[in-house]
């Protein structure tokens, strides 16, 4: 058996990075409401099809907290439900948009 020493700082930042993960992980959707299968979860390509709108536009709707996502790895996943709940805000800001001479 091997025999590892770790300083105390370095032991306790570890156990902190550990229990934030734990954290994480169990507040994450997929634990939260029992659903195991990303299956029906959009993609960002999904999702800006659907909304009409680009990958930029998409990114602000995160930052704002306008739409909901998982992270799970690198990927970036979004309800259905989230992205149906949000179209009118989209075409209602497409259209104040339209009328300042822009696009969205």
């Amino acid at each position: 058996m091997d025999l590892i020493i770790f300083e105390r700082k370095a032991f306790e930042e570890f156990a902190t990075k550990i229990e934030q993960f734990i954290l994480r992980v169990s507040n994450s959707p997929v634990v939260k409401n029992g659903k195991k299968k990303t299956n029906n979860w959009l993609d960002h390509q999904d999702v800006c099809q659907r909304l009409k709108i680009s990958k930029r536009t998409l990114q602000t709707l995160r930052d704002n907290g306008t739409l909901a996502y998982t992270k799970i790895g690198n990927r970036t996943y979004y309800l259905p439900e989230d992205v149906d709940s949000i179209i009118t805000k989209v075409e209602d800001r497409r259209k104040e948009a339209k009328w300042k001479g822009r696009e969205i």
